[in-house]
């Protein structure tokens, strides 16, 4: 087994960096409840991701990732509780906030028509980035995700994984400090959602990017890595891998997740 990272923190002191100058946590989720009319979703759900790491959510389908994910960028309102990103309040100081996060949400939203470089144009300027830029930045991610040559082909033209990695490319596009990714994988076969994966992992060893990974699936998670599990709304547990699994005494994230969530009934989804 790898060797383990300091658990995920609970508050914002805890999860500072020493590189980073705020003190602040890249992100920091504190007691946030959310309902849809009387049901609820989220149920006072705590925890934080340190800057420079990788976080996984952890939960079947319906647990409330997207919801959370939808609170965080402001699609929608915080009903109870406080989100802020490296110390800015996500309601109060939406233009900070937002500015250091990078999001690819579970549903695809590449124009389809426009080819690779126009969409990467297009998502720079709605950042007030400056057309010459955009294009040198744009060039930059597309090198980077092995995407050149097909700069001013149609998007429609990708595989999914071809195209998923142009989503994370286009969210980096602004240089964010923080990277969420809902159900990334989704729909990709097992080779395209390991270069995801490793594409991922490598923005956080290389770059310093925090990275909040929302999954159903046991097999995107690494010892290494902090985990959090959210069940039905709840957050179960945080901490690196092999701590849940010496808190719960299991030899195995499966056993872990079982233990914990006291259900078999889904256990299919956790497996790709």
């Amino acid at each position: 087994m790898t060797e383990t990272i300091a658990p995920i923190a609970r508050n914002t002191t805890e999860a500072s960096s020493p590189g980073d100058p705020s003190g602040a946590a890249a992100l920091a989720i504190e007691g946030v409840s959310h309902s849809y009319g009387v049901r609820p979703a989220l149920d006072n759900v705590s925890f934080a991701v340190r800057p420079a790491s990788f976080a996984a959510l952890l939960g079947l389908n319906g647990a409330g990732k997207s919801t959370l994910f939808a609170l965080i960028t402001r699609l929608f309102g915080v009903q109870r509780g406080a989100i802020s990103i490296f110390g800015h309040d996500v309601g109060r100081q939406s233009g900070e906030a937002l500015r250091v996060l990078g999001v690819v949400f579970q549903s695809r939203t590449l124009d389809l028509d426009l080819s690779l470089m126009q969409n990467l144009q297009y998502h720079a300027a709605l950042h007030g980035i400056s057309r010459r830029e955009a294009r040198a930045r744009a060039e930059e991610v597309l090198a980077r995700i092995d995407l050149t040559e097909r700069a001013g082909h149609k998007v429609r033209a990708l595989s999914g994984g071809q195209m998923r990695r142009l989503e994370i490319a286009r969210a980096l596009l602004h240089r964010p400090r923080l990277l969420l990714l809902d159900e990334a994988t989704v729909g990709l076969d097992v080779k395209a959602r390991s270069d995801i994966l490793r594409h991922v992992r490598r923005l956080v060893s290389e770059d310093g990017i925090g990275v909040l990974w929302a999954t159903h699936l046991l097999d995107e998670i690494t010892a290494g890595d902090d985990l959090v599990i959210l069940h039905r709304g709840r957050v179960l547990t945080t901490g690196a891998v092999p701590r849940v699994m010496a808190e719960t005494g299991t030899a195995d994230l499966q056993s872990a997740f079982m233990k914990l969530t006291g259900t078999t009934a889904d256990l299919a989804s956790l497996m790709p």
